[in-house]
């Protein structure tokens, strides 16, 4: 059995002790399963992401810091307090005006976890991980992003060894801001590469 193949019956194991575990606990009445959502949902979306999001602009503020981080990402994001990918590198792939990254994981759901938390369900699903390699534009698209035809679209497939983090680009207009301010800013699909961070927006 190949390390990939092997990777993939041991994340399909832990999935469906997570669920036999979460099916207990909701039938003796420990915890209800609307409770396990928020939970999952607030690391999906939230407390992870928020780790890379600090990531990202340390590296918009600190040229040093960024140099590290493309040239030697997990020790980068070991710096910054970060640790836990099981052993896998990140690396982290840089936007820029002429190319965009998008990242994806054709055999199952590998995803830097100390960065980006818990993976969307539909990082995981079937059409994403087909479509991703295949049409990434038209993914683009279906997200809500549509790039110049100039810019090269680069697909980077993860797993059990590397992981791969997007480093967006800083949008214009954003000098001012502290520090603080930008991470707000910083989505997790920025760092996936299926969005753009946006300029805030003046009220």
């Amino acid at each position: 059995m190949s390390t990939e193949e092997h990777h993939h019956h041991d994340e399909s194991y832990a999935e469906l002790r997570t669920k036999a575990l979460e099916s207990l606990l909701v039938e003796k009445g420990l915890i209800a399963s609307n409770a396990i959502d928020d939970v999952v949902r607030t690391y999906e979306q939230d407390i992870g992401p928020m780790n890379g999001a600090k990531v990202v602009v340390k590296a918009w503020t600190d040229p040093e810091y960024k140099k590290r981080l493309l040239e030697e990402g997990t020790s980068a994001i070991e710096e910054v307090g970060f640790t836990g990918a099981q052993g896998a590198q990140i690396v982290v792939l840089e936007n820029t005006d002429d190319i965009h990254n998008m990242v994806v994981c054709t055999l199952c759901s590998c995803y830097p976890w100390p960065v980006l938390g818990l993976p969307p369900s539909w990082y995981k699903s079937e059409a994403y991980r087909s479509r991703a390699v295949v049409e990434p534009r038209a993914v683009l698209k279906d997200f809500g992003l549509e790039l110049d035809p100039a810019v090269n679209v680069r697909v980077w497939d993860s797993n059990s060894e590397i992981r791969y983090m997007v480093l967006p680009q800083r949008p214009s207009g954003t000098d001012g801001m502290t520090e603080e301010e930008l991470i707000e800013i910083v989505g997790r699909d920025s760092m996936i590469g299926v969005a753009i961070v946006e300029s805030p927006t003046i009220v």
